[in-house]
């Protein structure tokens, strides 16, 4: 009987050429497979990421805006409510029931009519 021996490529390729050659050239392999996975799958997924990223951004940039806007309006309203306080009690309470809009000088006389 006659043995034959079988060996598996790599181990030629270890025999032939040296670990140190046959573990560069799998090296090169791998660092090759990570680059192309990166450029293709992770960089396309982080653009829509960066997209969403900016949308939010500039949503919160809004509302941020829309709260000073309606901070600025609602210290305004206090302070005129402050205001018509102190002048209420300085003029003997003479409107006492009337709102804010009928108070002001417009356009309506003291009996709520137009002026003509």
């Amino acid at each position: 009987m006659v043995e034959v021996e079988v060996t598996s490529p790599i181990i030629e390729m270890l025999n032939q050429y040296g670990f140190a050659t046959v573990a560069a050239i799998a090296m090169g392999w791998f660092i090759y497979f990570i680059y192309t996975y990166v450029t293709q799958n992770i960089i396309e997924k982080l653009d829509k990421a960066q997209y969403t990223t900016i949308l939010l951004i500039d949503r919160i940039r809004m509302l941020d805006n829309d709260l000073i806007r309606l901070r600025s309006k609602l210290d305004t309203i206090l302070a005129m409510r402050e205001n018509e306080e102190k002048d209420g009690i300085s003029d003997n309470i003479k409107d006492n029931n009337m709102s804010l809009d009928r108070r002001r000088s417009s356009s309506n006389g003291e009996d709520g009519n137009t002026k003509e």
